[in-house]
């Protein structure tokens, strides 16, 4: 985050871009789950490097009830704000975590001016899309962004009662299969994140209002952790992302093996 990003972003909204990450210490689907490591780094972890990376992200805020979440957490640089457990438990809302953030954050008698509302459960989160995001409603083109990816998928729904074993075809007609190259896109929401001003998100109480856009995102960054298997897909490919972009570095090398037949055939 730089100096001069962050003066220019706080003079342009009258108040802070702060980057809030909810990070509950239950879950039940994957236990410990904000703690639970991709790529050897905890989720929580890994939200509030991509946030701080970001341009334009003054704050990075990590809204939890956990002891060992809130040492993690200030330790990987971020402010801790402590949840209390009446919004801690399972049927808590998102949005009233960022809604105590905020508060939390101004009676300390800084002023918010749009907030980044990050999800530590999306490991590969992409910081240009979150930083261009904030431009876009920095620069008052939009009042809400999201992260969504591009899809051409035909999507279908199960019935109910005693049509459960029914399918219904849902964006597209069943008996008409048009080319990709024929189809207008949607677009599918990541959960990664949502940029949005702050006093609009105190009168809706809702992360979508106003003029609502899309920040495009990579189809490989959307996978979410929801479940253990989708951890154990993320860990596996945190190897190769984390690494994407990345030059060659020098490596310790103590011997070279090579199988000359059919390679050198003089042996040389």
């Amino acid at each position: 985050m730089s100096d001069d990003t962050s003066d220019d972003m706080s003079d342009a909204t009258d108040g802070l871009t702060v980057a809030i990450i909810p990070a509950r210490g239950g879950s039940k689907g994957v236990p410990r789950k904000n703690l639970r490591t991709v790529g050897g780094v905890p989720l929580v972890v890994r939200a509030i490097r991509a946030a701080r990376d970001a341009a334009g992200i003054d704050l990075v805020v990590v809204s939890t009830d956990d002891d060992e979440i809130a040492a993690v957490s200030a330790a990987a640089g971020a402010r801790v704000v402590r949840r209390p457990a009446e919004i801690s438990g399972d049927t808590a809302s998102s949005e009233s975590a960022i809604l105590h953030a905020v508060d939390e954050i101004e009676a300390a008698g800084e002023r918010v001016g749009i907030i980044a509302f990050v999800q530590a459960t999306s490991p590969f989160l992409p910081s240009e899309a979150l930083a261009g995001a904030v431009a876009e409603v920095r620069a008052d083109r939009a009042d809400s962004v999201f992260s969504a990816h591009e899809t051409y998928g035909f999507l279908w729904r199960r019935g109910s009662g005693s049509q459960v074993d029914q399918a219904t075809a849902i964006n597209h007609e069943a008996a008409h299969r048009p080319r990709r190259q024929d189809r207008e896109p949607h677009y599918l929401e990541t959960g990664a994140f949502y940029v949005f001003r702050a006093e609009a998100f105190r009168t809706s109480r809702h992360r979508f209002f106003g003029r609502i856009r899309i920040a495009e995102v990579p189809e490989w960054t959307a996978i979410e952790i929801d479940d253990a298997q989708q951890l154990r897909i993320a860990d596996a490919l945190a190897a190769v992302h984390d690494r994407a972009g990345e030059a060659p570095g020098r490596i310790d090398v103590r011997a070279v093996v090579t199988d000359f037949d059919g390679v050198h055939t003089d042996d040389t």
